[in-house]
């Protein structure tokens, strides 16, 4: 299953959401706002790391570029670009946090 996440951790409580209910083998994609918690040096680096350990942790490339932290992700966490958005979702079911 692949979780989507597409508000910022500081706003919503998605990211939680979606690292609590997804399976081990489940992957979570940060899109939109939700890409601010793929952001090094910040209070949720820790906790992306963590989540790692149990999940595959992508964000759209595109969304990282329009708010110029592209260059500021935390190690390990996979920059997709659109078709690769598509490739995923095609390939699994799809749960969506907010």
């Amino acid at each position: 299953m692949l979780h989507l996440v597409n508000k910022s951790p500081y706003d919503s409580t998605g990211l939680e959401s979606a690292s609590k209910y997804a399976g081990k083998s489940s992957g979570i994609l940060l899109f939109e706002d939700g890409v601010y918690a793929a952001m090094s040096g910040t209070a949720y680096e820790d906790r992306i790391k963590e989540i790692m350990g149990d999940h595959d942790v992508y964000a759209l490339k595109e969304d990282l570029d329009a708010r110029g932290i592209a260059d500021r992700v935390v190690d390990g966490v996979k920059q997709i670009t659109y078709p690769d958005f598509v490739d995923l979702v095609e390939q699994n079911k799809v749960a969506s946090w907010s």
